[in-house]
C-alpha cells in the first residue's frame, strides 16, 4: 500500500474526514491525520489540546489512485489538491514516507516525549517520538514544555511544535 498526501483546508481536517466518509459510503476510505497532544496553559488553567501534526493535511493509504476515488475526494468541501499536483499524483517516497511511518508508528496521537539535557545544554530524548529526531530540533521551550521541529513534506518546510517532558539534566561523571 502507498500513502499519498492530500492538502485540505487547515484547522478543517477532522472535518473533512468525516464528510468524505459520509459523502462516500461505498468507498473503504483508509485515511490517516496524525495528531499531537499539546499542553495548553490559559489563565491559569492546563488543559490538554489535539492538534495536527501536519497542518492542513491528510493521508491517504490505497494501492493507488483510481478516478472514482480522485473524484469522490475532489468533490469533498475542503478539498485542495493532491501533492504534487492533481495532475501528476505521486505517492509519498524517500524522507517524507519515512518520517510520516516513524510518527505513525506511536499511534494516531503523539504524546509527550521524555528528554534530558547533556553537559552541553543539547537536548537528548530518551523515549517517545521525538527519539532519532534531535538533529531536526530548532528551538526548546522549557518552561511550556515544548519543542519546535523542523518538518518537510514534498519539499515543502515548516515549523511544528511538539510536547516533551524535561526529566533533569546529565548527571556529571567527575573522575
Amino acid at each position: 500500500m502507498a500513502y499519498f498526501a492530500v492538502q485540505v483546508k487547515t484547522r478543517e481536517e477532522s472535518k473533512f474526514i468525516t464528510l468524505a466518509r459520509n459523502m462516500n459510503p461505498g468507498l473503504a476510505l483508509d485515511i490517516l491525520c496524525p495528531r499531537r497532544s499539546l499542553t495548553i496553559r490559559r489563565r491559569g488553567k492546563t488543559r490538554q489540546v489535539e492538534a495536527p501534526l501536519y497542518p492542513g493535511y491528510i493521508f491517504l493509504r490505497a494501492p493507488s489512485i483510481d478516478p472514482e476515488l480522485y473524484w469522490a475526494l475532489k468533490k469533498t468541501p475542503g478539498f485542495f489538491r493532491f501533492l504534487k499536483n492533481n495532475t501528476n499524483i505521486q505517492p509519498l517516497e524517500g524522507k517524507d514516507l519515512e518520517l510520516l511511518l516513524h510518527f505513525l508508528h506511536y499511534g494516531e496521537v503523539i504524546h509527550k516525549s521524555r528528554a534530558i539535557f547533556d553537559e552541553n545544554k543539547r537536548v537528548v530524548i530518551l523515549e517517545g517520538p521525538l527519539k532519532g529526531l534531535e538533529g531536526r530540533i530548532v528551538k526548546v521551550d522549557r518552561r511550556k514544555g515544548r519543542v519546535k521541529i523542523k518538518l518537510e513534506l514534498q519539499d515543502e518546510l515548516f515549523m511544528v511544535d511538539l510536547g516533551v517532558e524535561f526529566i533533569g539534566e546529565a548527571q556529571h561523571a567527575e573522575s
